[in-house]
């Protein structure tokens, strides 16, 4: 038996000596350039010294480093081990990293080197060993990875084996380890390929984090299966980005990505992205307005696609077809999709709005130790019950109106944000919006808008109001307007609504 993840993902066939990480310099030129071979050598030596501090097939390896290819190699060293990556996010407090460590209970504790002090009790405290690693060559990890043979022989994994566990954002409770097995992964980076064209000939740009799916899985897996080369960003910077756009194909990125681009002098952002092949949107919805904004600028238009945690990706928008403003387009090839009636989970017909709901073999198999939480995430014949909110067109295109807990039901009546949100945000003069529900005693819930300006216009709540009535059903108009510098996000883009529901109700 192979390892199911690690053997199919440098099983790509082209030349080892090719690069496959630049380093990007900030500029449009190279500080770094490490091959297929380069990361591969490494990603053994990793999973070999994992092994000499006593890691076991099936072991939670926690990480908390900062974004480098020393970190992507010890992602892979993980598959190669049959260890659980279980990668945290950087801006975690110790505190925070106390509940995911005590939660996971993993062998190894690998963190930067800034953050040796401030866990080392908590290593002790639950037996996990602790190391340090950051990418310029530091940290106790890397050295003990450097003095390791390269003839590690990758540890026989099926399918079922789990290759990684990612926490969810924990909006309804705390924190639940979704575990996503080496088929859930290998079968999504195969479908992707595919419906995006990825080819050797492809080079993206990784400005994505690596402790979300997104940057992990999506923009690690597709390249490495596809042979593709990646331009290496530590963090997104849009003049870092628009330097290196000439010398690349493909661009990942989250709505926010694109809104800070189009902040560039609009000939100079064409310019840039003349020869690009591929935009791609994800991880927080990407607004209509936005979209038909960056396409009237560079004359890309943006591939939404649509996936979480628990599943990867679920479905993307055509590359030969129409990519449709608003939607996610179709399920990926291997996953079904349906919608169902929130409360019954019975099918509803074409257009009418309901529960998401999906099955293949990208879907994870449950939460750590928490088997109750899984029973509840499925149906009884094994469908997963995503959590949000939508509906398919008479084109077969999905379209996500919202989590359902965002739903707001104001008399009776149900109100999609989504829909007012994206009425918003085309009006004059506002840069976002985000629509939520507050408690209210004559009609349950009150609808309410939070809006950002865009500065080049003044806005008030009566000229909003006005505007909307003259678009929606009176309803679904927000009784309340309130206007803030900028909406709240959380690292990968998406608007923290339970934070602007605080906001309102202090």
């Amino acid at each position: 038996m192979s390892n199911h993840l690690f053997d199919a993902l440098f099983a790509q066939g082209v030349d080892e000596t090719r690069p496959f990480i630049t380093v990007s310099d900030g500029k449009g030129g190279d500080a770094r350039t490490l091959s297929f071979s380069d990361i591969r050598r490494m990603s053994l030596r990793m999973a070999r010294a994992l092994a000499r501090m006593g890691a076991r097939p099936g072991d939670r390896i926690c990480v908390q480093v900062r974004k480098s290819p020393e970190a992507l190699a010890l992602y892979l060293a993980c598959l190669a081990g049959g260890y659980v990556f279980q990668p945290l996010n950087m801006a975690y407090t110790a505190e925070e990293v106390r509940y995911f460590v005590r939660d996971a209970k993993p062998r190894i504790l690998i963190v930067d080197p800034e953050r040796k002090e401030a866990l080392t009790d908590l290593a002790e405290e639950t037996g996990a060993k602790l190391l340090t690693l950051r990418g310029d060559w530091r940290g106790s990890f890397f050295m003990l990875q450097m003095v390791q043979p390269e003839n590690f022989e990758p540890v026989a994994c099926d399918a079922q084996a789990p290759a990684a566990m990612l926490y969810t954002s924990g909006t309804t409770g705390r924190p639940k380890g979704a575990v996503l097995s080496h088929g859930n992964l290998l079968s999504n980076a195969r479908d992707l390929v595919s419906v995006w064209d990825f080819t050797e000939n492809d080079v993206l740009i990784h400005a994505l984090p690596i402790h979300h799916a997104h940057g992990l899985f999506v923009a690690i897996n597709v390249p490495l299966l596809s042979g593709a080369r990646l331009i290496w960003h530590e963090r997104f910077d849009a003049n870092a980005i628009v330097a290196d756009l000439p010398r690349a194909s493909v661009l990942m990125g989250v709505p926010t990505f694109y809104a800070r681009l189009l902040k560039t002098p609009a000939h100079r952002l064409r310019r840039a992205a003349a020869n690009m092949r591929l935009f791609i949107s994800g991880s927080a919805p990407l607004s209509p307005a936005l979209h038909a904004a960056f396409e009237e600028a560079t004359g890309h238009a943006i591939v939404e696609r649509y996936g979480m945690t628990e599943t990867g990706m679920i479905a993307s928008l055509p590359l030969n077809g129409a990519r449709k403003p608003g939607s996610v387009g179709f399920a990926l090839p291997s996953v079904s999709l349906r919608i169902v009636d929130r409360e019954t989970g019975e099918p509803l017909p074409q257009g009418e709005t309901g529960m998401v709901e999906v099955k293949g073999p990208n879907v994870f198999s449950g939460y750590w130790q928490q088997p109750e939480k899984t029973d509840e995430a499925f149906r009884e014949d094994g469908w997963f019950i995503t959590g949000d909110l939508g509906r398919i067109d008479d084109q077969g295109y999905l379209h996500l109106v919202g989590r359902a807990k965002d739903l707001i039901i104001t008399g009776g009546l149900n109100v999609y944000p989504a829909e007012v949100e994206a009425v918003l945000d085309s009006l004059p003069g506002v840069a976002e919006a985000a629509v939520v529900g507050i408690p209210d005693a004559e009609w349950g819930e009150k609808v309410c808008a939070i809006v950002a300006p865009d500065g080049s216009r003044r806005l008030d709540e009566k000229g909003l109001i006005a505007a909307l009535k003259e678009r929606l059903a009176g309803y679904k108009v927000p009784k309340r307007v309130v206007f803030v510098d900028a909406l709240p996000r959380n690292a990968m883009g998406k608007v923290m609504k339970d934070s602007l529901r605080d906001m309102l109700l202090s």
